[in-house]
């Protein structure tokens, strides 16, 4: 009798435990999305600033290679690579990683295409608008957060 007493105790409070535990993980994925999501637009403020107010992906480098390369003024991949006289960058050491579906691809374009899809992020190459694929993270398919 004393045993099931203990087994109904712990069942009761493994059932109080275990969702804050799946709230600690949400939190901490929204955490980290909001943190990328600053970091990346950061650089890519920067990134105009030192290109003639062009956005990463103008040139023929990449969003990729011109956030995480050195560049020239013009967005081409520079061949010195160190900075110096008009070679910038790496604005990023990597692309960092989707915590929502552990993705670092970034597609670029005038329209999003991402939702549903497998990309990381999205690039929007007219606005400079960068957002996350977002499209798992809750049950009614998105996370709403867009800042």
């Amino acid at each position: 009798m004393e045993i099931l007493i203990v087994v109904v105790i712990l069942g009761i409070l493994a059932a109080i435990v275990i969702p804050q535990f799946t709230e600690a993980s949400t939190e901490a994925k929204e955490s980290r999305l909001l943190s990328d999501l600053q970091t990346v637009r950061s650089q890519i403020e920067l990134y105009k600033i030192q290109h003639n107010d062009n956005l990463p992906g103008a040139g023929t480098a990449s969003f990729a290679d011109a956030m995480t390369k050195y560049t020239d003024v013009a967005g081409a991949l520079a061949a010195v690579q160190a900075p110096g006289d008009g070679v910038y960058g790496p604005y990023l050491q990597k692309i960092p990683t989707n915590p929502w579906n552990d993705s670092a691809v970034v597609t670029e374009g005038a329209v999003n295409p991402i939702a549903g899809t497998d990309t990381g992020w999205f690039f929007n190459t007219v606005t400079g608008h960068f957002q996350a694929d977002d499209t798992l993270a809750c049950a009614d398919g998105t996370l709403h957060i867009d800042l």
